[in-house]
Formats: structure tokens, sequence, C-alpha cells
């Protein structure tokens, strides 16, 4: 399978996705559009929020870019383009191409990663979607559980926030008196 990147209008990537899923099967192509769980404190209270990994684009995975599949896509409402551009249609290769299977595998949501901190408060993955992501961590905010990820694509670069959970040690030493 190969993953080609659609460029549609920020904010409006849901109602895009509703209409492909209603112009193509899934036999013929695949829409993905991955978003991250975060926690997010408003007046006080903590809640649960979704946002889009890469704002403003939607992944389509497809065995073959065919006509049918980039006719139908062309007329959905929200959509800009297909990168690298309508001329010179890509499909995802290399660095780029593991980073959207990447993500991809954890499903349409992406939950929050279980780390633990080492004892010099670098931040070590246990699991989750921040695996195998460790050196491209450029901030980590412990208070609101986050951290700050580059992420490149198509020579872009994105900074998106993940959340994670903190493990602690299932046992930890004796306090010294």
């Amino acid at each position: 399978m190969s993953y080609y990147v659609v460029s549609v209008e920020p904010r409006r990537e849901d109602r895009f996705m509703a209409m492909a899923a209603k112009h193509l099967s899934p036999e013929v192509a695949r829409f993905h559009w991955p978003r991250r769980k975060l926690t997010i404190r408003r007046r006080g209270r903590r809640e649960e929020a979704l946002a889009p990994v890469f704002p403003g684009y939607v992944f389509v995975e497809a065995d073959a870019l065919t006509e049918e599949v980039y006719r139908t896509t062309k007329r959905l409402p929200g959509f800009y383009r297909f990168l690298e551009s309508n001329d010179r249609i890509r499909a995802l290769s290399g660095d780029d191409l593991e980073l959207v299977a990447h993500f991809v595998r954890f499903g349409d949501v992406i939950g929050k990663s279980l780390v633990t901190f080492d004892e010099h408060s670098r931040i070590e993955v246990a699991e989750g979607p921040l695996a195998g992501l460790e050196g491209r961590i450029v901030k980590v905010d412990r208070r609101k559980q986050r951290a700050k990820v580059r992420l490149d694509l198509y020579q872009e670069t994105f900074l998106v926030d993940f959340g994670f959970e903190v493990l602690l040690p299932s046992s930890s030493p004796p306090p010294e008196n």
C-alpha cells in the first residue's frame, strides 16, 4: 500500500473525511486523519480534547492513485491539492512514509504514551506513540504532561504536542532517616 498526502482546508478535515467516506469505498482507498488526545485545563477543570497531528493534511492509503480516486478526491469540499503538487503527485517514501505509518498504526485517535524519567530528568518512553520518536522530542512540560515533538513531512517541519502519563516505579527505595 502507498500513502498520498492531501492538503485540505484546516479545521474542516472532519467534513472532508465524512465526504470521502461517502464517495469512495474502503476497498478503493482509505483516508486517514491522525488525531492526538490531549488533556487541556479550562477554568480549573481538566478536559480531554482531540487535535490533528498534521493540521490541514489527510492521508490516502491505496494500492495506486487511480483516476477514480484522483477525480473524486479533487471534487470533495475542502480539497486544496495533492502533495507534492497536483501535477506531480508523489507517494510518501523513506522517512515520510515511516512517520505516517507510525501514526496510522495507532488508529484514528492517538492516545497518550506511558513514560518515565531517569535520574537526569530525561524522558524515557515505555510505550505508546512517542516510542521511537525520542530523538525528535524538543521540549517536555511535566506539569501539563506534554512532549513537544518535531515532525518533518515533505520538507516542512511541524512542532506537535503529544500527551503522556508518567509511570511511577513499582517499588521505590525506603526513605532514609
